[in-house]
């Protein structure tokens, strides 16, 4: 990957700045000169990544959630970083409607969102270390 550039930035886990997260990373792929779609589908997939983390991730306690991104030749990377308490089965949380959280209004298509909506989807995650969800999307960098 040759990279072009990069940021990192860490923030609490409190609901409230999953839209500072959207703001920042869509501050940063702006450069990318994306279509309105692509920077809607890139906001909304961080959202889900970061609502993860702070709701499933921390569970009602305070910890930090990092998110880095990355521009390269082919798009962009974006990673979200919990040292939550991870998850046990990676295969069943991806499910459609699948949710740990029944008692949340919440539908449980956190993954499906973000596999629709970018090129690709990579979760790594261990039990009580926490989650790095990484988002891959890919444009043409038409800014040289």
């Amino acid at each position: 990957m040759n990279k072009k550039n990069e940021f990192k930035v860490e923030f609490l886990s409190i609901s409230q700045n999953e839209s500072f997260a959207r703001i920042v990373v869509s501050a940063f792929a702006a450069q990318l000169n994306p279509t309105l779609e692509q920077l809607a589908d890139i906001k909304t997939a961080v959202s889900e990544a970061v609502t993860n983390a702070i709701i499933h991730g921390y569970e009602n306690k305070l910890g930090y959630v990092k998110i880095h991104g990355i521009i390269d030749d082919k798009g962009i990377t974006i990673s979200v970083i919990d040292e939550g308490k991870g998850i046990e089965d990676i295969e069943k949380a991806k499910q459609p409607l699948y949710t740990s959280k029944p008692e949340l209004e919440r539908s449980g298509m956190g993954f499906t969102v973000m596999e629709t909506f970018m090129d690709e989807v990579i979760v790594e995650s261990h039990v009580n270390k926490g989650t790095r969800v990484t988002l891959k999307k890919y444009l043409a960098d038409t800014s040289d």
